[in-house]
Parts: structure tokens; sequence; C-alpha cells
């Protein structure tokens, strides 16, 4: 089995339809450990040492938030700055993260349409998590295809949104059972709940 870390950042949880729906399957799930940023630390005071010492315990990394601003919720990047210090997550001495695979699991407002050179947001998804994927990259890590839902806006009413926590659920359980085919999902720009790539046998 691998130990799957999961930290959630959603600043209006309350008010969220599928990242709460996705929150709850993950934090229920046996085997896998949670982390609710915001209901951590909300006022910030983020702990860097026992951040750390939770990556270093664990084999796979997975933020879920939702797309803000083209970026992270700004607890993710407070998280990132305090805790992959230099000489812990990155630099000659900072080999601790090294071999660790990292993945995201986010939501967007807009449709796939949306996120081309034609779209009204100009550029693939995966151009706007650059800097998310070069921080993982930097820190020798192995980043992974994330995991996407796009219109999250509507996908409540069109039934997509259970969808996407059921196979959310499925994700998690499978990178924690090793059954989870890393190689196959990283040859696409993402994944999603109709296309994940799910093995019957463990992968190494």
């Amino acid at each position: 089995m691998s130990k799957l870390l999961i930290y959630y950042a959603h600043p209006g949880n309350r008010h969220s339809h599928t990242n709460a729906r996705m929150a709850m399957l993950a934090s229920t799930t046996e085997g896998i450990t949670f982390v609710d940023l915001y209901a951590k630390y909300p006022r910030f005071n983020i702990d860097a040492d026992a951040e750390q010492a939770l990556l270093q315990e664990h084999d796979v990394i997975l933020f879920q938030f939702p797309l803000f601003w083209y970026s992270t919720p700004s607890i993710v990047k407070e998280w990132f700055d305090l805790v992959l210090e230099y000489g812990f997550a990155y630099g000659p001495e900072g080999n601790n993260l090294a071999g660790k695979r990292f993945m995201i699991a986010i939501t967007t407002g807009g449709d796939a349409s949306a996120y081309s050179p034609s779209g009204y947001q100009n550029f693939p998804l995966r151009t706007f998590l650059t800097p998310i994927e070069q921080t993982a990259r930097l820190c020798n890590m192995e980043f992974c295809a994330p995991y996407v839902l796009h219109g999250s806006l509507k996908a409540p009413d069109d039934g997509r949104s259970e969808q996407h926590a059921q196979g959310y659920q499925q994700l998690i359980a499978a990178i924690r059972d090793n059954q989870y085919n890393f190689t196959r999902a990283n040859k696409l720009p993402l994944v999603t709940y109709s296309s994940l790539p799910i093995t019957e046998q463990a992968q190494s």
C-alpha cells in the first residue's frame, strides 16, 4: 500500500457542492491521511516542522482545491512558502521529498472548451498549473496528471458533481492500494472520472 496524504483547501467550503463532497469522501476513506488546511490553520499559523514531518511519512502528496484566479487558494501558497524550505525540500541538502509523487485535484468554473487557444481563457489548463508543476519538480518530486472537473458550477445540476466525487474516491483508494497506473495517467494532460487508469493488480 502507498501512504497517501491529502491536503484540502477551500475558503468557502460551506458554500461548496463538489469539493465539499469530495472532501467528505476523502476524510472517511480508510488508510488515507486527510488535512483540511483552513480548518487546521484558520489564522494561517502553519507549523512548518509538523508539516515537514508529515510529508516525510507519506509517499504521495495530493492537494485538492478549486482553481482561484488561475492559481491556488492563498493558504496553499502560504503552505508552499513556509513548508518547502531550502535545505528541506530543495537545494544541495534538500532531498527529503525526492522520489515522492505530487498530484492535484482541482475544479474549474469554466468549461473544458474555455481552456484552449480559441477559448476565453486563451491557454490550456496545464499552462496555468506550470508554477505548481515546477515547484514539485524543483523538490525532485514526480508531478502527476491532475484530476480535474471543468464547469463545476453547473456540475451539481447535470449529475457530473457526484460522478466526479465518486471518481475521486476511486482514485484515492487506487493510489492507496497501488492500483493507480501513474505511467498511463502521466501520458495525459489531465484525468477525469471517466478516464481513470485504474488496474486490478497492484502497481510497483
